[in-house]
């Protein structure tokens, strides 16, 4: 049975409320996503009849589907609706961990910075798999890896310090190396990951938590500590984190790692590996090399 990590239902209204505040510029790392999604469109030859845009902070990522002109329809599908001002509106609200999409219903999927709160990645990939037809493009963006680890490391010394003990403050990200072998279990083609490593600079740790707070990404564990975290315990992780992750200027880091990955759906038509031995020149020849048999 796969551990229930994440507050399904704290992400929703974190994220209701996050949109509903709108805080101004708090939408740049979803935005650094979609303008890097469209250049892996971009990058495509083939047009797709339906798409679907799943999860993601704003409309960004619906919006550039539509831009490229790679899908004659687009879908936004997201865990929550339009707020009274309509401000988020999508077409199909969802559960991400049981994605409503029929067998063979889409050309096209893609998710920009939602699947980091699936508690069961694999099968989360399984399903939008089934879900495209073959010959069908899957490509997707998620915090990963080792991201906000100065954050993390500043939080658990400073409870520890105070309380003697540390509950669960920052989620725990995939690890990158797992990716392709996910892939293909879920049974896409010609799998690719990669990564981008971000590094963010703030004036003061408290303002790197305004942000998480203003994407809606705040601590979404099940396990988290209740109620208000005492101030005391947060000045003291601020000056732990100033301490440990300043720049000579004063300012702070925090560490990001985008992760990325596409896969295509079995079709015919897609290259194939060649059979082993099927090879007609030796690559001695190929290397412009002298061949020595061995005794």
């Amino acid at each position: 049975m796969i551990p229930a990590l994440f507050d399904r239902r704290l992400i929703a209204r974190r994220r209701r409320r996050a949109v509903a505040a709108a805080v101004p510029g708090s939408d740049f790392l979803v935005e650094h996503v979609a303008a890097d999604l469209a250049d892996r469109l971009a990058a495509v030859t083939r047009r797709f009849g339906t798409a679907a845009a799943i999860g993601g902070p704003t409309d960004a990522l619906a919006r550039t589907v539509t831009a490229s002109g790679r899908a004659e329809r687009v879908i936004r599908a997201d865990v929550f609706a339009a707020g009274p001002a309509g401000d988020h509106p999508v077409d199909v609200v969802i559960d991400d961990e049981r994605l409503p999409f029929a067998d063979g219903s889409l050309d096209l999927a893609v998710s920009g910075l939602a699947l980091q709160w699936v508690d069961d990645l694999p099968g989360a990939l399984v399903q939008i798999r089934r879900a495209l037809r073959p010959d069908g493009l899957f490509v997707a963006t998620f915090v990963g890896g080792d991201s906000l680890t100065e954050l993390r490391a500043a939080l658990l010394a400073a409870e520890s310090e105070r309380k003697g003990g540390a509950s669960p403050r920052v989620a725990p990200f995939v690890d990158v190396r797992d990716l392709g072998g996910l892939m293909q279990r879920a049974g896409f083609a010609l799998p690719v990951t990669d990564v981008d490593r971000v590094t963010l600079r703030y004036a003061t740790p408290f303002h790197l938590m305004r942000d998480l707070q203003a994407m809606g990404a705040s601590n979404p564990l099940r396990e988290r500590a209740r109620g208000l975290t005492p101030p005391s315990l947060l000045a003291r992780a601020a000056e732990i984190y100033a301490e440990t992750a300043a720049d000579p200027d004063g300012r702070v880091r925090a560490s990001l790692t985008l992760v990325s990955l596409s896969g295509w759906v079995p079709h015919e038509s897609q290259q194939k590996p060649l059979k082993p031995g099927s090879a007609r020149t030796r690559l001695a020849d190929a290397l412009g090399a002298v061949e020595h048999k061995g005794e």
